[in-house]
């Protein structure tokens, strides 16, 4: 009797170590498996800009008004007060980024210039 009860806990035991060693190994191989498609964010920074408000700037409009239509700049350059850079850059999960510029200059309070040249808008999704 001693013997048959030995032998079936020599069994159980080598069992539940076999049991104990793989079950990490294959929890942690399914869990690894699993990082391996992540997900990429959509970056987006900088100012927003867009068309209806780039349009609705007009030279003659004083500092505050500008702010109020496109909220502070992103770029005060300390060199040329009278320049304020408007950015905005946006690079969907994994994509290639695209890049949108404005300048605005001014004269005292005075906007006086209204450089568009690096904003090209958005084409629309639908046709």
């Amino acid at each position: 009797m001693y013997t048959v009860l030995h032998e079936v806990y020599l069994i159980f035991k080598f069992e539940m170590r076999k049991i104990l060693i793989t079950t990490p190994i294959l929890l942690g191989l399914l869990l690894g498996a699993q990082g391996c498609s992540y997900y990429k964010i959509d970056i987006r920074q900088g100012n927003t800009l867009d068309q209806e408000v780039i349009d609705s700037l007009r030279v003659g409009m004083s500092k505050q008004q500008v702010v109020f239509l496109m909220g502070t700049p992103l770029v005060q350059d300390p060199f040329h007060r009278n320049r304020w850079d408007y950015v905005y850059t946006f690079q969907p999960g994994g994509g290639k980024m695209t890049s949108q510029h404005v300048c605005l200059y001014f004269e005292g309070d005075q906007l006086i210039k209204i450089d568009k040249s690096g904003f090209q808008p958005e084409k629309s999704a639908t046709p």
